[in-house]
């Protein structure tokens, strides 16, 4: 039998499919594997190239293969697509893999360790723990505005209507809609203290990691923002240039050109969702300081604060923004603010 030297693996939760070529690119093993056989599989097999898509559970099973010696790329399903021949099943996806790890041209996802991944799901966790927080806001604030009791906006201002149902000599609320909203205001109170230690949770991690540090450094990011970008760029030199992280993360105009002639539209709103909520709400916060103070050190952001809407000037904000952050992983150090901006 012919040596494997690349292998695809499309990844599921019990049965995975193996597909193996040799040198000169003719397949030599197509086979199901359990999921309590895909180790000792490996095992058995010499170092060789092996191609899985960037997906639930993937960084998991690539620093298991790493750790067998074998080499792991990651790559991102939509670019393996175009080379799925025709059909679709476990077979033909895993065969469409091993060529797309292949290609020269092919954009690679790094892998991410344990560490890392934790600090995104601490991440994940303070971002649903929140969504769920604003949802009981919005309804204890909607009920009690039925019987005429309303608090001006803001999560900190809500605890104004708690003191309303704490008071049972309150008479504006019924017996029964008092009891509903304890119920409501003890989930409240218990998911602001799960938020508040997942901050600090991540404060903590911030301060031991270096390269957070110093991301923070940069105008408009704060610790949450430099922990999300320094777990989720795990390798910068995946990207050639600033511009192409701020379109990965979905932060550049998208094109429709033909024919030699330039049309961009909005923002392409592609890759990492998160971090480009992130870039723009800290953006939103340098123009709203900027606009408060009536002045910036960056005469390029006073034009543009002055010449476009606010949020247009947001996502600019946010592109450079993801620009520096870029150069900061990349070369090391921290953010300087250019010297023509200190000279005027």
């Amino acid at each position: 039998m012919k040596e494997v030297i690349t292998i695809g693996l499309d990844l599921a939760k019990n049965v995975f499919q193996v597909h193996g070529v040799d040198g000169s690119g003719d397949t030599v093993m197509r086979r199901q594997l359990r999921r309590s056989q895909l180790l000792p599989f490996f095992k058995k097999q010499r170092p060789c190239l092996v191609g899985m898509e960037a997906c639930a559970t993937s960084h998991h099973w690539a620093r298991q293969l790493i750790e067998l010696g074998h080499g792991v790329k990651l790559m991102p399903a939509r670019y393996v697509k175009p080379y799925v021949k025709r059909n679709k099943n476990d077979a033909v996806d895993a065969a469409a893999i091993c060529e797309a790890v292949t290609r020269p041209t092919m954009r690679f996802v790094a892998v991410k360790s344990a560490q890392q991944q934790s600090v995104l799901m601490l991440h994940r966790t303070r971002e649903l723990l929140v969504r769920q927080r604003t949802m009981l806001v919005n309804a204890i604030r909607s009920h009690m505005a039925e019987f005429g009791i309303v608090a001006p906006v803001g999560v900190p201002r809500v605890k104004e209507l708690f003191v309303v149902i704490a008071d049972a000599d309150d008479d504006r609320l019924p017996a029964i809609a008092r009891a509903c909203l304890e119920g409501l205001a003890n989930q409240f109170l218990s998911l602001h203290e799960e938020i508040a230690t997942a901050e600090r949770r991540i404060h903590a991690w911030h301060r031991s990691n270096e390269a957070s540090r110093r991301l923070e450094t940069i105008p408009g990011i704060g610790p949450i923002t430099a922990t999300a970008l320094a777990a989720t760029i795990t390798d910068p030199s995946v990207f050639t240039s600033g511009r192409e992280l701020a379109a990965w993360i979905g932060l550049v105009p998208r094109q429709s050109s033909t024919g030699g002639k330039e049309r961009l539209g909005r923002i392409s709103k592609q890759g990492d969702q998160y971090l480009r909520w992130l870039l723009v709400a800290g953006a939103m916060s340098v123009i709203r300081h900027a606009k408060r103070r009536g002045t910036t050190s960056l005469p390029w952001l006073a034009n543009l604060i002055t010449s476009k809407p606010t949020k247009v000037a947001a996502v600019a904000l946010a592109n450079k923004m993801a620009r520096i952050a870029w150069a900061v992983l990349r070369q090391g150090g921290t953010y300087q603010k250019p010297a023509t901006a200190a000279a005027a």
